[in-house]
């Protein structure tokens, strides 16, 4: 019996097979080792019915989490999880890897996140290969969930957004200029909370404002993560995956034809593609 996990910062996405077979599944918070510490993590997992079942049962488990590209992390991560499961031998390796393996098999290609997160990497068919991106919700993450609730509020809180937008806003999140600013940076869990105005982008999707601050995330994002990866790798087919891409990929794949870019495929859900691979 093997797990396979997917981890953003804002979900993890978890699936139990037996023989190939499907037998449990289930969604829980993020479980980014660069921002929970292992109790909380353990609080989680104790609070699922369906890994409490399988915890003793679990001889293998793929991990995939944002936070965890560095050596440290991945141990830290997998000593956590192996207090839980403790007859599963446990492989951690950050979202990139996963996501590359959703996109390629073991095929080469350059794969991008658009997620809670964002990144972009060159996959070899083995492993991503290093870049300088990563940076997190404060310093980089352009086009992904919480760089669009970063654009969204800052246009909020400049009284920038058309009326209509603000007072939807208002009313959905009952919100004002003193909440947001409290809340970003005087509360924990910041990077959840700007990641959870996607739900206001996609009740929102056909306005032709929210559009426009899609498609400037967008942009940001192949200016810096795609453009300087795909000039560097020209001959590779791109794939996105994440619940942004996936989501909006009618802009996402409008944004590429501007750059002369040709998306092979689009997967909004990995943990599907991370089980097939796993399994077989």
């Amino acid at each position: 019996m093997i797990a396979v996990v997917y981890s953003g910062s804002k979900s993890a996405f978890w699936k139990i097979a037996n023989n190939g077979k499907t037998i449990a599944e289930c969604t829980m918070p993020g479980i980014n080792p660069c921002f929970n510490d292992p109790k909380h993590i353990l609080y989680l997992l104790g609070k699922n019915i369906a890994l409490i079942d399988y915890a003793e049962q679990v001889k293998r488990i793929y991990v995939f989490a944002a936070g965890a590209s560095a050596p440290n992390k991945q141990k830290e991560l997998a000593d956590t999880l192996g207090v839980f499961f403790k007859n599963s031998k446990i492989t951690v390796k950050d979202d990139l890897y996963g996501a590359s393996i959703a996109a390629c098999y073991n095929e080469t290609g350059i794969v991008g996140i658009l997620g809670s997160g964002s990144n972009c990497a060159y996959y070899d068919g083995k492993n991503p290969e290093q870049n300088n991106y990563g940076l997190g919700f404060i310093l980089g993450d352009e086009g992904s969930a919480n760089h669009l609730g970063r654009l969204l509020l800052k246009k909020y809180l400049e009284d920038k957004l058309p009326e209509n937008l603000k007072l939807k806003l208002e009313e959905k999140y009952n919100v004002d200029r003193p909440f947001v600013l409290e809340r970003v940076y005087k509360k924990p869990g910041v990077q959840q909370y700007l990641s959870s105005f996607l739900d206001f982008y996609i009740e929102n999707r056909t306005d032709k404002y929210i559009l426009q601050l899609i498609d400037q995330a967008f942009e940001s994002y192949f200016k810096i993560y795609l453009l300087p990866t795909t000039a560097k790798h020209p001959d590779q087919e791109v794939h996105f995956v994440g619940t942004v891409a996936g989501t909006f990929q009618d802009r996402l794949r409008n944004m590429a034809h501007k750059h002369d870019i040709n998306i092979i495929s689009i997967t909004k859900e990995p943990i599907y593609n991370l089980l097939n691979y796993y399994s077989n």
